[in-house]
């Protein structure tokens, strides 16, 4: 069975767009992690800014005027909405990466196009076609079908290591007593130059960098829900060295303290 979707990438989720999330189907659960389908209609001259810190991994996304390939980001991002628009992405788990690049370290904070025109065509009719009921799951099955495709010709070695890098990942969202990359190379029986191996191959950012992520996205989490939450707790917990170390990490990727960033959110919810 595929995972539940989660929104813990999402740092600012608000009333402005609807977001629809959808599981993988079973057969390309090991590819894709999760479907997702941002709509937005704005008025005119309103504009909207969302933080987003991604997951560690790259997204294929339909959007009307394209399909792109967008990478793993290293630190949060702003994304402005206006107008009315929509976009489907899938966020692909490491075993899925190949089937779109060799490089994914290439397009870090980056994106490239991809040659879909078929596809792009096929989503938009899906979106906006006669009939609202069911629009999501035909644009996500759209782009599952596409996975499903390319998947056919992946290599069985491919598909190995495929699978023990879904697992480094995996490793890292259950937080299993994972606090260096030393520690993920002996849970996956590994070397250590395999890790780095791995993650550059299917991933795109060194194990290091992917520790840092899990850490952060799940302080952000927290901070939203108890922004007078216990820093010097939390820090241990999530395995900084102490709250000063929480809080210059949480600042250099997001911007904002732990506590100023819970303390905004707090009053844009409140608002």
């Amino acid at each position: 069975m595929s995972e539940p979707p989660t929104t813990r990438g999402h740092l600012t989720p608000g009333p402005h767009a609807t977001v629809v999330r959808l599981p993988a189907p079973d057969d390309v659960a090991h590819l894709v992690r999760q479907l997702w389908i941002p709509e937005w209609d704005l008025p005119p001259g309103e504009r909207v800014e969302q933080l987003v810190l991604g997951y560690p991994a790259s997204n294929v996304v339909v959007e009307p005027d394209g399909v792109a390939l967008h990478g793993p980001t290293s630190r949060a991002s702003t994304r402005v909405l206006t107008g009315r628009g929509w976009a489907v992405g899938a966020l692909l788990r490491p075993a899925g990466v190949l089937l779109f690049t060799q490089r994914p370290a290439d397009l870090l904070d980056g994106s490239a196009p991809l040659p879909a025109p078929g596809l792009r065509s096929a989503v938009t009719e899906a979106m906006t076609g006669a009939g609202p009921d069911g629009r999501h799951a035909r644009a996500a099955a759209l782009i599952a079908e596409h996975v499903r495709v390319l998947a056919a010709a992946v290599p069985p070695a491919a598909a190995r290591d495929g699978a023990v890098a879904n697992r480094l990942v995996d490793l890292l969202e259950a937080g299993a007593d994972v606090r260096s990359p030393a520690d993920l190379a002996r849970q996956l029986h590994v070397s250590e130059r395999s890790l780095q191996r791995l993650a550059a191959r299917f991933v795109g950012m060194p194990p290091q960098l992917l520790l840092r992520r899990r850490r952060l996205q799940e302080a952000a989490e927290r901070m939203r829900a108890d922004p007078a939450g216990d820093l010097g707790a939390l820090a241990a917990e999530l395995g900084f060295a102490d709250q000063s170390h929480l809080t210059r990490e949480f600042r250099s990727v997001l911007g904002a303290t732990p506590r100023g960033y819970g303390r905004a959110r707090s009053r844009r919810e409140e608002g």
